[in-house]
């Protein structure tokens, strides 16, 4: 069986284009994984290894794959940059046990670092950051590490000073063991150690009291001998690095440039010195036969299994699961219980990945990342061996903010069409699809244009099938904006026993910060509505949130309260107390002044400084609100929130407004009323759609 004190579950995750896909290629090579180094343009990297992925220089699927180096064994999964995949990163950080944050050294911590490092404390995964592109011009890595502790509240610990910057960029120097080092052969791959240049010492041992003076802030130790001014052995320095990084105090930070070859063998150093092992992370399951109890994991081979789904890929010859196993041992040929859907499944092939390689195992204990063949689960999904009942927290997943129609241009592509939409939901929970009932349109909603072109596109390539795609519609949400009280009678004789339902009580508005869209409370007493038909109720409203009255959005905001009301000895049922609360919201919805909210976007661009004013001023008249601006050697970052209908189409105007030089990022930030005029506008348009669909 592996050591586990010697096992790394990590993640590569940063901003686009940061260099994460590089710095993993520069990691297989180095661990000798592969023997040639391949690069993002060009001939495509290992691990993009999707055709979308070669041809666009970007990573869409996250990609996993193992490597020893030295002594200990690295489970690394690469992830995507763009926002439109976050949910790839999401289930990644969920699983894993420690990540590396990777940062441009010009552009610093930028939209999607704040994001990444958001998720990593959602999941609790101690990080180290590394400064990569130190070879570039502009390149700062002392602002980047004042960014880290200003923009993400990082405490960062610098264990590396550059030697020489941007294109005269030539190795670092290792604070802890006082050397210089540098990278020498073709690739980097011959690691030379040697004093520390003389221009440099003073420099050095400043940085190294600073690192010092940081560690002795979570160490009592390392505080008296620096109070004693005595030397703090190297074990020391060690040891509180690595438990100050697991207790999530520290961030180690470490500089280099992976396209130059430089720093990246000392980058794999720390990730086996100071990212945890399964061994040192505490996870909980909750105990379904207990009252959903927490209850600790143990990463003990001997133990029951407990392990969780977190990724899936339709293949041409199947499903392919991707699981961590947090406990006990899973076995090929063995049967395991999925808890969320109380099934029991064989597992007939159990796979370790490297990319879109595969060999079979015939087992995988705790600590393990490896993939099944053949198991029916959703992401997610906890899989337990018999007689244990356990459920691990799953996977949060963000709500899809664009939608697009789409249909095939031959009648007889249907099939294969719907086959393709099922798949994608299954393996992305951010990816919805639905069918408008009143046009029969089949919808498709994601995080941004990006997201469902990648999948149109795959559609096509995956499926052959041709699409018809309409244009990008906004998902806005209906919400009220008054407290209204209700009072609604279901009646209706038709022969033989009626329907009869009479509820009674208060619609009102949610706070904005509300956990919940939607909520039901029951004050109803001394039996005015026997208890049996109170979830009808709850049903009946549930059901009206999905479409509103106004203009056929979802309903979001709402809480109803049930106060009073009454039923019919004969003529009352479950199903009318749902029909009465479905019409009592649709009328009185109108009547507590409801409005549309539309989604707004948190949005960085980053420009060339002489393109700076015209692109303030395009962003401004798209009803953004600039938030600030930033000078980055040369770059000017803006950030701004502006409303997502304004914003398609954006790339191609910040290219022809910025010569090609200008790049955006974007994220879901929040809901917010839509000015009057427009509201009307889509109201009408809603309405046109509706006649047009009655006649038809």
């Amino acid at each position: 069986m592996e050591n586990l004190l010697k096992v790394r579950n990590i993640g590569i995750s940063a901003h686009i284009d940061s260099g994460k896909t590089t710095l993993t290629e520069r990691v297989l090579f180095y661990s000798g994984r592969t023997h040639l180094i391949k690069e993002v343009r060009g001939e495509g990297a290992v691990m993009d290894h999707m055709e979308l992925e070669k041809e666009r220089g970007i990573t869409i699927t996250s990609a996993a794959t193992t490597v020893r180096w030295e002594d200990h064994k690295i489970n690394i999964i690469d992830t995507p940059g763009h926002v439109d995949f976050t949910v790839e990163v999401e289930r990644s950080l969920r699983v894993l046990d420690g990540a590396i944050l990777v940062l441009c050294a010009v552009a610093g911590v930028q939209s999607q670092s704040i994001t990444v490092d958001r998720q990593m404390k959602r999941y609790g995964v101690p990080r180290l950051a590394f400064i990569n592109k130190m070879d570039r011009t502009g390149s700062n890595p002392s602002s980047v590490i004042t960014q880290l502790g200003q923009k993400l509240g990082l405490t960062t610990v610098p264990l590396q000073l550059p030697i020489g910057a941007e294109s005269n960029f030539q190795g670092v120097i290792d604070l802890i063991n006082r050397e210089a080092v540098y990278f020498d052969g073709d690739n980097g791959e011959d690691v030379r150690r040697e004093p520390i240049p003389a221009d440099l010492v003073d420099e050095a041992e400043r940085a190294r009291q600073g690192m010092l003076e940081a560690l002795s802030l979570v160490s009592d130790r390392v505080m008296e001998l620096l109070l004693e001014e005595q030397d703090v052995p190297l074990d020391l320095i060690h040891q509180t690095i690595r438990e100050g990084t697991i207790a999530q105090q520290l961030c180690p930070v470490l500089i280099g440039s992976a396209y130059k070859n430089k720093g990246v063998q000392l980058l794999l150093d720390a990730v086996n010195a100071y990212l945890p092992s399964p061994l040192d992370r505490e996870v909980f399951a909750k105990d379904i036969d207990n009252g959903m109890a927490e209850v600790p994991l143990v990463p003990d081979p001997d133990a029951p299994c407990v392990a969780m789904a977190f990724k899936l890929v339709e293949e041409p010859f199947g499903q392919v699961t991707y699981m961590r196993i947090y406990q006990g041992t899973m076995r090929k040929g063995e049967f395991y219980t999925n808890t969320r859907q109380r099934k029991r499944t064989r597992i007939s092939r159990i796979l370790r990945v490297h990319a879109d390689q595969r060999e079979d195992i015939d087992a995988a204990s705790a600590g393990d990342i490896v993939a099944v063949m053949g198991v029916d689960c959703a992401t997610g999904d906890t899989y337990c061996s018999e007689g244990t009942n356990y459920s691990l927290e799953s996977i949060y997943a963000a709500e899809p903010v664009i939608d697009l129609s789409i249909s095939p241009v031959k009648r007889a592509d249907y099939d294969k069409l719907s086959k393709a939409l099922n798949r994608f939901m299954r393996e992305d929970p951010t990816f919805r699809v639905h069918v408008d009932q009143e046009t029969s349109e089949t919808i498709i909603s994601g995080m941004g244009e990006l997201h469902l072109e990648i999948y149109t596109e795959r559609i096509k390539r995956e499926y052959k099938v041709e699409c018809i795609v309409g244009m990008p519609k906004v998902s806005y949400r209906e919400a009220p904006t008054k407290a209204v009280p209700f009072d609604y009678k279901h009646r209706k004789q038709t022969g033989g026993s009626g329907q009869y339902a009479h509820v009674k009580g208060i619609m009102e508005p949610l706070p904005p910060d509300a956990p919940e869209p939607f909520e039901f409370e029951n004050e109803v007493t001394g039996g005015r509505i026997p208890n049996e038909y109170i979830p009808s109720v709850e049903k009946g409203f549930r059901q009206s949130l999905v479409k509103g009255p106004i203009a056929g959005y979802e309903v979001i905001g709402v809480k109803m309260t049930l106060q009073d009301g009454s039923y019919h000895d004969v003529d009352s049922s479950t199903m009318a107390f749902e029909i009465c609360a479905r019409d009592c919201f649709r009328e009185y919805f109108r009547k507590a002044d409801p409005v549309l909210l539309e989604p707004i976007m948190k949005v960085e661009v980053e420009t060339p400084v002489e393109f700076q004013g015209p692109v303030t001023g395009q962003v401004s008249s798209k009803r953004g609100v600039i938030l600030g601006t930033e000078a980055r050697s040369g770059f000017a970052v803006i950030q701004a929130e502006v409303p997502l209908s304004e914003m398609f189409g954006y790339s191609n105007d910040l290219r022809s407004m910025t010569q090609g030089k200008g790049t955006f990022s974007m994220e879901f930030l929040k809901y917010q009323k839509l000015p009057a005029r427009f509201q009307e506008e889509i109201v009408k348009k809603a309405a046109e759609a509706a006649k047009a669909t009655a006649k038809a």
